[in-house]
């Protein structure tokens, strides 16, 4: 439950990681001493950015990236850490549960030509971003949810196994004490990795993978494995990824909505925050109570991310530095 508190009273200190090609001399310095901006306007590449704070993910994309594998292959890759990461409650094996106990999982993948898979309600398969892929070019469809994503997964020799860690099973069996079903929006570390990344040839792939809300409804589908609302990847004008309630995302379909800004001239930057206002600014919006954050990178390796609170990070990955910068956010009351 601590993960996901919305509200939290301290501070999030960004760090940067020098990494050498080898990836094996680190030494760290904070953002605030580096006085990084959120958007750099850097354009070397390659280039890995992914939402909160999930370093050896971005470890993980870039030195795929560097020994000249595909930026396809590095979201994948670098999204798979995350999932098998049982501590992190949030993203794959040992994801916090629906209402009934159940650990569901929801995830997409898009590449530089546009193409694009998905699976929801996934059960029993740690690494759903995986799954997504396979749907993507081994299937027809974008999408397969529930039993057939499940039974698909299976049959392309994923290993079932059971997603419900002890720690997640405590933390559901102390909520049921008294159930109350208010969504609960994480600032304190993640409860989406959205991963964006351009390789050496300048190509574009993302990909995100969540296990949605801690304690939802059973069923329940939010922006992450849907395209254009948790992902969006236009190989001639950048992409971008969501985090955050999902239902707010797909209402004003995102991520989509982030490229198309930029195609129409806006710095990546300036279109996360134009997709924050759509949402904020809605009538009877009730924004105070929900987190959304985006990220997005351009064609020319320029990044940008924007939130509505304060706490939401990137993870940046280019010219050997791996680093967590603080988002920039809409309510500062």
């Amino acid at each position: 439950m601590k993960r996901r508190n919305f509200i939290k009273s301290a501070s999030l200190t960004g760090a940067g990681i020098i990494v050498g090609s080898n990836l094996t001399s680190c030494a760290e310095k904070s953002a605030e001493e580096r006085e990084v901006p959120v958007s750099t306007g850097k354009t070397s590449l390659p280039l890995v950015i992914a939402t909160w704070h999930v370093m050896d993910s971005t470890v993980k994309a870039m030195k795929i990236l560097q020994d000249g594998g595909t930026a396809l292959d590095a979201v994948e890759q670098g999204c798979m850490v995350e999932e098998a990461n049982e501590k992190g409650q949030s993203v794959g094996k040992g994801g916090l549960p629906d209402r009934d106990g159940n650990v569901t999982l929801d995830a997409c993948i898009m590449d530089k030509h546009g193409n694009c898979g998905s699976v929801v309600y996934l059960q029993n398969i740690t690494h759903a971003v995986s799954v997504a892929r396979k749907v993507m070019e081994d299937t027809p469809h974008v999408m397969l949810a529930g039993k057939g994503a499940e039974q698909f997964a299976l049959s392309r020799g994923f290993q079932p196994e059971d997603l419900l860690t002890e720690a997640s099973k405590a933390a559901w069996e102390k909520w049921k004490i008294e159930a109350k079903y208010k969504p609960i929006i994480n600032i304190e570390n993640h409860d989406t990795i959205g991963m964006l990344a351009i390789d050496k040839n300048g190509d574009i792939s993302g990909a995100c993978t969540t296990s949605g809300l801690a304690y939802k409804m059973g069923g329940r589908v939010g922006d992450s494995p849907i395209i254009g609302s948790g992902l969006f990847v236009d190989n001639e004008i950048g992409a971008a990824v969501a985090t955050g309630l999902g239902e707010e995302v797909v209402k004003t379909v995102g991520s989509f909505l982030v490229v198309e800004l930029m195609r129409q001239g806006k710095s990546p930057q300036e279109a996360c925050k134009e997709a924050i206002s759509r949402i904020v600014n809605k009538p009877n919006s009730d924004y105070k109570n929900f987190q959304v954050g985006y990220i997005a990178v351009n064609k020319q390796g320029v990044t940008g991310s924007y939130s509505i609170h304060q706490w939401f990070s990137m993870t940046k990955f280019q010219d050997g530095v791996n680093e967590q910068i603080q988002s920039d956010y809409f309510n500062k009351d």
